[in-house]
């Protein structure tokens, strides 16, 4: 299973790099607890454990490269693979997810991501 969405922001793409990949950022940005750091091969944390992965690429203020699970996955599944592109605009920057290899077990991540990432950035990053 794969999606991908799209959205945009008023900040600065490196404000959306820097509250993804720190886990106190994070944390604000979501309203969850999250561990983090910027660093290829650092794991992290998000929403209290419930989400978990490591940082496989990272390009700074443009993409990020992450595997990533979470507590409803099967101990034998495959992580799946979270793409996130970031791009400038002249007011702000476009956010692109794409969220692949999930494994068909799961539930609806689309949903998720739009409910628990999404609407609390805007209320953090639109103010």
């Amino acid at each position: 299973m794969e999606f991908t969405i799209t959205v945009q922001f008023p900040v600065p793409a490196s404000e959306i790099y820097d509250f993804w990949l720190n886990g106190d950022q994070h944390a604000a940005m979501t309203g969850a607890p999250a561990t983090g750091t910027a660093e290829i091969g650092a794991e992290f944390t998000a929403w209290d454990g419930y989400i978990w992965g490591k940082n496989i690429d990272l390009v700074p203020n443009e993409r990020i490269v992450q595997s990533w699970r979470t507590s409803e996955f099967l101990e034998e599944d495959e992580d799946s693979l979270l793409e996130v592109h970031l791009k400038s605009l002249e007011k702000g920057c476009e956010l692109t997810i794409t969220h692949s290899r999930i494994p068909d077990n799961q539930p609806d991540y689309k949903q998720g991501w739009e409910d628990h990432y999404f609407t609390p950035m805007k209320d953090c990053f639109v103010k």
